[in-house]
C-alpha cells in the first residue's frame, strides 16, 4: 500500500469512526485533535484517542484499556496483538466506558 493509498483509507475509516459513535446511542463528546486525531471524552474526564500513525501505517487507539495497534489487511483493519476487528474493538473499549454499545463499519458495496 502506497502513503498515499494508507493516507486515503485512514482519513475514510477515522470519518466512519467518528460517525459510528456520534450515532450510537453512547454520552460522550467527540473533537477532531489536528489532522488524523480523534479525542472521545467520556463523563468523569476519561478519555480515549483513535489516530492513524502515518510511518507505522496503522490506525493506534490509546485507551485506559491499553494502546491498540491497527493494521490493514487487504478487507479490514486488524489488531496487530489478536487479529480483532477494530469496529469490534472500539465497541468493547467504548463499552468499558459506560452503557453497551456495538459500533460498526458501513456495509461495503461492491463499488467500494
Amino acid at each position: 500500500m502506497t502513503e498515499a493509498d494508507f493516507e486515503a483509507l485512514a482519513e475514510t475509516t477515522l470519518a466512519q469512526v467518528r460517525q459510528a459513535i456520534e450515532t450510537s446511542a453512547i454520552d460522550v463528546d467527540v473533537e477532531m485533535k489536528g489532522d488524523g486525531v480523534i479525542e472521545l471524552e467520556f463523563g468523569g474526564g476519561a478519555k480515549m484517542v483513535i489516530n492513524r500513525h502515518s510511518a507505522a501505517r496503522e490506525i493506534w487507539v490509546a485507551a485506559r484499556a491499553g494502546g491498540f495497534h491497527f493494521r490493514w489487511d487487504g478487507q479490514v483493519w486488524r489488531d496487530t496483538r489478536d487479529a480483532t476487528e477494530l469496529f469490534a474493538s472500539l465497541s468493547k473499549l467504548v463499552s468499558s466506558y459506560g452503557a453497551p454499545v456495538v459500533l460498526a463499519a458501513p456495509k461495503r458495496t461492491p463499488a467500494s
